[in-house]
């Protein structure tokens, strides 16, 4: 049960970096305006989903807390 714990130790250790680097999921959502036979009219808009710095900094000290644990099992 040792390898699990120190795989997701590292997975949240990066997630947690990425989300403080990034702040915030962005995406661009397309819809359509004006449909009048062979001439569309659409508009794109790019949203953004915030990440909470809470959020990083628990999967962060979730990942050492887990890595730590891995390895203290370890010896």
């Amino acid at each position: 049960m040792k390898g699990p714990r120190i795989v997701i130790g590292i997975v949240l250790l990066v997630l947690g970096l990425i989300s403080f680097a990034y702040q915030g999921i962005t995406y661009t959502k397309s819809e359509k305006i004006l449909e009048v036979g062979p001439i569309t009219a659409s508009k794109e808009t790019k949203k953004t989903i915030p990440l909470s710095p809470l959020l990083g900094g628990a999967a962060v000290l979730g990942g050492i807390v887990l890595l730590a644990a891995g390895a203290r099992r370890r010896t």
